[in-house]
Order: structure tokens, then C-alpha cells, then sequence
């Protein structure tokens, strides 16, 4: 049984609790690259693990991660004027450049001018794979960059997206880790009546996957494997990278189509105790790129209308435009969009889940050994050592899915292919 306990300690994220104490120790996504288009372009807002903080990027390029707060008088600099190499308080014109030093005090005369003396608290940060990663932990533990396959992958071979969650990052990320659901959230009615995708008909034909957990030294690797009789098993491998990091295989197509070397992923940031933005990322790791109208087509249907907040048209306040008469005919939920189902079925649960009241089963083997490698974690930082995945360890595994024969391991199998030797630099 979880605790009241346990469930704080791995859902708070402020500086200074344990979980909060553990992120900071990683490289976080703070925004999409698409959101500081040019130099000198309008400040974003970022909130990150309960901190409000503000974006730039300023006339030569570099990107500032600010706190987002004027120290004059806690004027928000989201109003400020992003002007040459700095971002200016439109309150009294105090200016800050990239790493948080006042550069410039006007307002003030010569000989009380105490600028030198000013400094916002500023996060590093690097700008790689379509995001903007700070880092908010004490410098002398930095981890390695968080370069995964899809990072390094020509820009023509991804698609990197985001959305607001009205949720706990943990019950996100638990939804994400459930292989289980996916045979009955997802399915239209009758179930895979109205689908060619291959891997779509496996899930309604065999609905309870057993769960096997690979425990590694970025997190596991895991696989839901479903009999299909004399077929044999369709085996789907996923990674779990901590602390929020899931990518599961996207690779068995419709009958007519070749094997895809397609892989979709998710991370789910805190954004505060209650808020997540998740970062919904597709890439492919053959020859072939995306087909962008095609891929944006994809994205459209299973994200849905969004604000310019990245809030979901379809969300809470409006029950996600459930639709009970499609619901009794056309699909299992009658609610439209696959990342609309995910988000619908974990934000119904409120803003942090009550797992004291729950009752797991063999399903939930992943979702039981994320919550221990995150207690682990915690207590390893409490220590002053490192957590999992702050090295390389991770940079060139893969999510891949495949029919076996049965009594085949599936570890064994498809080892080379989940663990391949990366060619991208």
C-alpha cells in the first residue's frame, strides 16, 4: 500500500524537496525553439518546477533563463523590452543581460549607480533537438547532455510538440508508462473493426500484455508482450530514461506498408505540483524523413486545437468534448484524440492522485518500478550521489516492436536493435 508519505515525497517538485532536489539534478526542457524564433524577439514566460522564470534570446543569439522578477521593485520581466543584448524592465528601465547581470541602471545618477551589485538568478542552458534545456542544479554535478537519438537526428526526421497537462507530472508519466490501457482507451468500436494498422488489430486480439521489466543503469527497459497463438508474440520494447523520459515503438504500420523506423516519446516536466507540459516528440532513425504534412495531419488529430498557452481546446472545463453517442458507437471513449484520451483519463483522477485508495496488478510492473527507482533516486541524492541517467548511458537506445516466435526471448532477440551502436554525432 503507498503511503500519504510516499505519494508527497514523489509528487512535490519545489527547491528543496526530495523530488524537487532530485529534477534539478537533470537537464529539464524549458521550451520549444520555436517559441524565441529570432534575436531580440518578446520574452516568453517558462515555469519550471514552481520557479517563474522568463526566456530571451538577445541580439547576438544567446538565450537567457531568467528569474522573472525585476530586483528593483518585482516588476515581472515578461513585459520588459528585449533590446540591445538585454532584456529592459519596462518599470524603470533596469536591464539584465543573459546570465542575469544588471547591465544598466538609468534611472539612477552616476554616483548612486550600484548595478554591479545586481544579479537575477539565471539557469544554464543549451538549445539542441528543437528545445531549450536548462539545467537547475548546482553546476560542479552537472550532468551530460540529454542527447537521445531523436536529438541528433536530422530536423527533417522529427517532430517535437508540446502541451499543457492539468496534472501531477507523476500521474502523467504513469499513464504513459501503462502498456495495458492502449487495447481499450484508444480502440474504436467494434474494437479494430475500422483499422489496417497491424499493431492496433495485435492489442484488441490478445487485451492483457504480460509486463517484463529490465531494470538498467538509465532506468529499464520493458516490453508488453501479447500472444497471437501460432503467430506467435507481438512484443512492444518501450525505455523509461529517468526521471521523466518514456519512448515506445511506432514501427508496425498498416498491411501494405513496409516496416517504419518510426519512434514516439513523451517527457513530462513538472511545471508546478499540479501542472505538467508534456513534450510529445515522433523521429524517425532510418533514410527515410517524415513526411511533414503528413506528420503535422498526425500530430492535429491526436493533439487537437490548442491555446497559445499549449492548453488543449478539448480539456477539464469542458469534459474534452466527450461525446456520449460516439461513445456508444464509433470509439471506446468518445473522446477525440489519442493524447486527448491519455490526458482525459489523468486529469479525471485530479490534480494529485490519491494513491493510498489504489489497487495495482501484474499490469503495473512498470509503473511500480518507476516509483522505486524514483524513491532510490531521492535517497541517493540525500547521500550526495548521483542519480540514474546523468551520463551517456542512454543516448542511442531504441523503442522497437516485433512478432516473435513463441518461447523466443524477446531481450535476446532484440537486443541489437534496442541497444544499437548510434551512427548520428
Amino acid at each position: 500500500m503507498f503511503t500519504k508519505e510516499e505519494n508527497d515525497s514523489l509528487t512535490r517538485v519545489a527547491a528543496g524537496t526530495p523530488m524537487g532536489n532530485l529534477m534539478r539534478r537533470y537537464w529539464i526542457p524549458a521550451l520549444l525553439s520555436s517559441e524565441l524564433p529570432t534575436a531580440d524577439c518578446p520574452p516568453v514566460r517558462v515555469k519550471l518546477l514552481g520557479e517563474r522564470l522568463v526566456a530571451i534570446r538577445d541580439t547576438t543569439g544567446r538565450i537567457g533563463l531568467l528569474d522573472e522578477f525585476c530586483a528593483h521593485r518585482g516588476t515581472s520581466l515578461f513585459l520588459g523590452r528585449n533590446e540591445e543584448g538585454g532584456l529592459r524592465c519596462v518599470y524603470h528601465g533596469w536591464k539584465y543581460d543573459v546570465e542575469g547581470k544588471c547591465v544598466d541602471m538609468p534611472c539612477e545618477t552616476p554616483e548612486t549607480d550600484f548595478k554591479d551589485k545586481i544579479q537575477l538568478t539565471s539557469y544554464p542552458v543549451e538549445e539542441f533537438g528543437g528545445i531549450v534545456w536548462a539545467y537547475m542544479g548546482s553546476k560542479e554535478k552537472t550532468p551530460s547532455l540529454p542527447k537521445l537519438e531523436w536529438t541528433r537526428v536530422p530536423a527533417t526526421h522529427r517532430h517535437v510538440g508540446k502541451t499543457w497537462e492539468d496534472c501531477n507530472w507523476l500521474q502523467a508519466l504513469e499513464g504513459g508508462l501503462d502498456t495495458a490501457h492502449i487495447s481499450f482507451l484508444h480502440q474504436g468500436l467494434p474494437p479494430g473493426a475500422r483499422t489496417s494498422d497491424r499493431a492496433k488489430q495485435y492489442r484488441v486480439r490478445s487485451q492483457a500484455p504480460k509486463i517484463e521489466v529490465e531494470l538498467t543503469d538509465y532506468g529499464f527497459c520493458y516490453a508488453g508482450i501479447r500472444p497471437l497463438g501460432e503467430e506467435g508474440n507481438y512484443v512492444r520494447a518501450y525505455h523509461y530514461v529517468m526521471p521523466f523520459h518514456k519512448y515506445h515503438p511506432d514501427q508496425l504500420g498498416k498491411q501494405s506498408e513496409i516496416q517504419d523506423t518510426r519512434i514516439s516519446g513523451h517527457m513530462w516536466v513538472p511545471i508546478d505540483d499540479e501542472n505538467t507540459m508534456v513534450y510529445n516528440i515522433t523521429y524517425r532513425f532510418g533514410a527515410v524523413p517524415l513526411n511533414e504534412k503528413e506528420e503535422n495531419a498526425r500530430n492535429a488529430e491526436r493533439v487537437g486545437e490548442l491555446t497559445p498557452e499549449f492548453r488543449k481546446v478539448r480539456n477539464k472545463g469542458n469534459d474534452w468534448f466527450i461525446n456520449r453517442e460516439v461513445q456508444d458507437t464509433q470509439t471506446y471513449s468518445g473522446i477525440v484524440g489519442i493524447y486527448t484520451q491519455d490526458q482525459a483519463v489523468q486529469e479525471s483522477m485530479g490534480p494529485i492522485v490519491d494513491r493510498t485508495r489504489e489497487h495495482l496488478g501484474s499490469i503495473d510492473k512498470a509503473i511500480v518500478a518507476a516509483r522505486l527507482l524514483l524513491q532510490r533516486a531521492m535517497k541517493t541524492v540525500q547521500a550526495g550521489g548521483n542519480p540514474p541517467a546523468t551520463d551517456s548511458s542512454y543516448y542511442s537506445v531504441r523503442a522497437i516492436e516485433k512478432v516473435l516466435p513463441q518461447g523466443v526471448r524477446w531481450q535476446e532477440a532484440m537486443k541489437d536493435e534496442i541497444y544499437p551502436q548510434s551512427s548520428h554525432s
